[in-house]
């Protein structure tokens, strides 16, 4: 993993040479390519995002196969884009755990059949759950599109149905460290507010541009509206259209004092928290 920071080094690094114990002292980040992750708690609860993983070019071979991701606990999506939500389905059924995703989403993956009831349930910004004991998500506001693109079985063909409005989410662990995972989302002038609303500790960020901030907007939006004291860049390599890279999103950070850590697909980030 190349990190790149200010000032005395905050967090520490956990390769991907095998899952740390359940029980663990800071919560783990494991980067699966664009934006999809695999957060695991201090106290071992596994919560995935955004887990388009066997057609990504980034992520690694071994999670081709969705029960290498373990049990899951808790399962997000931003929206309804192939890149987000092409998994979710299947890792739904696979662990019997609740997908939650923008509402008329979910509501629409219930009336085609993709999902029962019981694993697609409804909220939407500003609602907040509590998937499993101790892990809150709420959604907040996210800058993009949501089309639900289904392949019927009768036709054989692609059809596209409405997927509600994108969401971003913030993630509130057993011991109150907070990771707003942006989903898709272009800048926008409330992303101040959230963050001074929610204080997010860490921020997953796409920088890819083109469906996305680019590596300008992201930089503005770190340093300027979410002051956050962590980054992790997102949604970058795996499409061609998304040109943006993590070294130009330092070149507009390195002066900011926010800590910018760069994940290879596959290698886990560890948080020291503060005692």
């Amino acid at each position: 993993m190349k990190t790149m920071r200010n000032g005395a080094l905050a967090l520490g690094l956990a390769l991907m040479a095998g899952w740390a114990a359940a029980q663990s002292a800071a919560p783990q980040l494991q980067w699966l390519g664009q934006s999809a992750f695999r957060i695991t708690s201090s106290a071992g609860k596994v919560i995935v995002t955004d887990p388009w993983l066997r057609a990504n070019p980034l992520t690694p071979s071994q999670f081709k196969n969705l029960e290498a991701l373990g049990k899951i606990d808790v399962l997000l999506v931003s929206h309804g884009h192939t890149d987000h939500v092409a998994d979710a389905p299947d890792l739904a059924k696979l662990n019997n755990v609740p997908l939650y995703g923008p509402g008329d989403m979910n509501a629409n993956m219930v009336a085609l059949g993709i999902l029962p009831p019981q694993l697609a349930p409804r909220f939407n910004k500003s609602g907040t759950v509590e998937p499993t004991p101790g892990i809150k998500v709420t959604a907040v506001r996210a800058e993009h599109s949501s089309p639900l693109v289904w392949r019927n079985s009768v036709t054989g063909k692609d059809e596209s149905h409405a997927g509600g409005e994108p969401l971003g989410f913030i993630i509130e662990l057993e011991d109150g460290f907070k990771i707003w995972h942006m989903g898709d989302t272009g800048l926008f002038g409330d992303m101040k507010f959230i963050a001074d609303y929610y204080k997010p500790d860490m921020v997953l960020m796409p920088i890819g541009g083109n469906f996305t901030m680019g590596p300008k907007e992201a930089a503005y939006a770190a340093r300027e509206l979410v002051r956050a004291p962590h980054v992790i860049p997102m949604h970058y390599g795996a499409n061609p259209l998304a040109k943006g890279t993590p070294d130009q999103f330092w070149g507009f950070m390195k002066d900011s004092g926010i800590q910018v850590h760069v994940l290879k697909p596959g290698e886990v980030f560890v948080p020291v928290l503060k005692k």
